[in-house]
């Protein structure tokens, strides 16, 4: 029996190496996960309650850690001159910045892709067909969703756990940058835009209640969920978020 010393090559062998590419490809198996919602719904709190318990979460599997997708919006809002009261005032404007925005998320997804395979991302290219319909001209979905930066989303988001918090909690604070509801009503009937949306571009989702204050509880949620949409994936099955 040889072993592995003893075995060589033919002297007429000739080896190719073939270069490696830094870029990572998403695994069709691991499901990105979006945390989305309205307006102080505790969505970054969530996600960095996410990021905390990855070392747990994936210690005993070969699912490397995901890259962190922070929000995008108040860095566009920022760089391009936008206010908040812009989306309010201008249904030009507003359809520019929520364009803008969309972009954003696409570049940002795709930068994080080539450090992992997959990513825990802070809202979602979702987001802008949203306060579009909301506040922009009509047909400004239609526009958006006509972009490639939107389909490109879009194919990732079908094979993604996409989360949905609910408005009603009492973390409704103005921060002077985030355009922020006129009233309960409103702030509710922006959590009902998200669904409604979501259901005719056929995404599908989850929702933590605004009941579900905890947030391990919240955590613990969105893990079962993932668990469950990656096992789908997996078999090839449909899963019913």
């Amino acid at each position: 029996m040889l072993t592995p010393s003893l075995l060589q090559l033919p002297e007429s062998t000739t080896l190719t190496f073939f270069p490696t590419t830094a870029k990572m490809t998403s695994n069709p198996y691991v499901p990105n996960i979006y945390i989305i919602g309205p307006q102080s719904t505790g969505k970054t709190t969530l996600v960095n309650k996410l990021q905390a318990d990855l070392e747990h979460r994936l210690a005993d599997t070969s699912i490397e850690k995901p890259h962190i997708v922070s929000e995008v919006a108040r860095t566009v809002l920022s760089k391009h001159k936008y206010s908040a009261e812009d989306i309010l005032t201008s249904k030009t404007r507003c359809l520019e910045l929520q364009q803008l925005i969309l972009e954003a998320q696409a570049s940002s997804e795709k930068e994080a892709l080539k450090t992992s395979s997959w990513f825990i991302s802070d809202r979602s290219g979702f987001d802008p067909l949203v306060y579009a319909k909301r506040y922009a001209a009509s047909g400004a979905v239609e526009q958006l969703q006509e972009l490639d930066a939107w389909k490109q989303v879009k194919k990732r988001m079908e094979r993604s756990l996409i989360v949905v918090c609910e408005a009603g909690t009492p973390w409704l604070i103005d921060d002077g940058v985030r355009l922020m509801p006129g009233s309960d009503k409103e702030w509710m009937q922006v959590f009902d835009d998200f669904c409604e949306i979501l259901d005719e571009v056929g995404l599908e989702y989850s929702v933590v209640p605004r009941t579900v204050l905890d947030i391990s509880e919240r955590a613990e949620l969105v893990w079962a969920k993932w668990t469950e949409r990656r096992q789908s994936l997996t078999s090839g099955r449909p899963d019913d978020q």
